[in-house]
């Protein structure tokens, strides 16, 4: 029988009466939680101690670093191109992936998207790609290096094997209330990114009511943690902070935000959509290499959808099928004149949710039709009676509860509200 080196008690008990974890003590609960020693109980009581005490720089990047050697790690050395990456912290209608993996491949960069599923009012990107008929999000690693090699981009579920005790520790976190804190944040992201041994790596960090960090004080500080984390293991990394007061484009939910993705690779789309996937592809591209890229044009002139297209077949979908769409449309009208000054992102998000296009608990279904497609930005004049956003789902039954989340959730004012300067608030770099 094996002799533990350590108690999980007492090691528990030294993050709750605010002590440093030492190195060995780290690595050992991380090992002893992935192979089931530790319970899921103490694991809970020790995600709550950090929660309320933190952890310094030296043990977030020790936790790191347990959470990746619990698995594998990728391995794009083969490549002949450079590995770019992209990582968002979730948001509502944050479509960005989408028209981003293939405009950076489209300049010879190698995109490893392996994206998540949502949980809550934040979409996931896998469920999003999934409205698209034939589409896998499942693939083997030959696969994703096949892809790689081929058309250069790649959007796909995070194998089992890489950081499983964040998979594990993920699903307790968000039944237990410890999701949104710096220490556990940062280390979830950055051992997946780490793992999957991208070269470089971009981190599209939210702010404002429909992200996790509705500060931009601690939005700057999760993401200083996750460069340092980064440039620490030798990933070339930045970060950009973005408003998330506000949903990105104009549509929220799952078949919807993929029929905007493909507006914008046809050189369209609105307006933040595309500020916010240039600004990251110029990131990416500057980090892999290529700071003169011209990335608008290759977004007017079809390089990047060429890319998306072949993506999508080498994944076995079928880039030209109808998108599913929703039987059932509710709209809300406008009840008076005036300007749109407030459009309230966890309202919108919340709205979507319960319209079917997110999740309440891990494995339940959403539907492909589900979310909401907005006719109205902030700064719009909008008329009485003007439909200001369309709901769509599959089960009528559902608009009584999304209506209710959007109660409150948008003003209608005499005077025109301060243009946004920018979807990017500020860019963040190793110190």
């Amino acid at each position: 029988m094996l002799t533990e080196k350590f108690d999980a008690v007492d090691v528990i008990r030294h993050k709750r009466d605010k002590l440093e974890l030492t190195g060995e003590e780290i690595d050992w609960m991380i090992d002893a939680y992935t192979r089931g020693v530790v319970g899921e109980e103490q694991m809970a009581a020790m995600a709550m101690a950090i929660f309320l005490n933190g952890m310094n720089r030296s043990e977030i990047a020790r936790w790191t670093q347990a959470m990746i050697n619990s698995g594998e790690r990728m391995d794009f050395s083969s490549l002949t191109r450079n590995t770019a990456d992209k990582h968002s912290t979730g948001g509502v209608g944050d479509k960005i992936t989408l028209p981003l993996a293939p405009l950076v491949a489209a300049f010879d960069v190698a995109v490893p998207q392996l994206s998540g599923r949502g949980l809550g009012h934040t979409g996931g990107t896998l469920d999003k790609m999934e409205s698209i008929p034939g589409w896998r999000a499942n693939l083997s690693n030959q696969e994703i290096l096949d892809i790689l090699d081929g058309p250069g981009c790649v959007i796909c579920a995070a194998g089992s094997g890489l950081a499983p005790a964040d998979k594990k520790l993920y699903a307790l976190r968000d039944i237990t209330s410890t999701v949104d804190t710096i220490p556990l944040i940062s280390s979830s992201i950055m051992s997946k990114k780490i793992a999957e041994g991208t070269d470089s790596l971009v981190l599209d960090v939210k702010v404002g009511s429909g992200a996790f960090m509705k500060d931009i004080d601690q939005a700057r500080k999760l993401a200083q943690t996750m460069v340092a984390l980064g440039t620490d293991h030798g990933v070339k990394t930045t970060a950009l902070l973005t408003d998330m007061s506000t949903p990105l484009g104009l549509t929220v939910g799952n078949a919807l935000e993929v029929r905007e993705s493909i507006e914008v690779l046809e050189g369209g789309g609105p307006a933040d959509i595309v500020e916010l996937t240039v600004a990251l592809a110029r990131e990416m591209l500057t980090a892999a290499g290529k700071p003169d890229a011209d990335v608008e044009e290759a977004l007017k002139d079809g390089r990047a959808m060429d890319r998306w297209r072949q993506m999508i077949i080498a994944q076995g979908g079928d880039p030209d099928a109808e998108l599913p769409v929703a039987k059932d449309q509710h709209q809300v009208i406008a009840e008076r004149d005036g300007y749109l000054t407030r459009l309230d992102a966890i309202s919108v998000g919340v709205a979507s949710w319960r319209l079917g296009a997110g999740r309440a608990r891990a494995g339940e279904d959403v539907q492909a039709v589900a979310g909401i497609e907005l006719h109205a930005k902030p700064g719009d004049m909008v008329k009485k009676g003007q439909p200001l956003m369309t709901l769509h789902t599959a089960t009528p039954e559902r608009f009584e509860r999304a209506l209710q989340s959007l109660e409150g959730g948008y003003d209608i004012e005499d005077e025109a509200p301060a243009p946004r300067a920018s979807v990017v608030l500020d860019r963040i770099t190793a110190e």
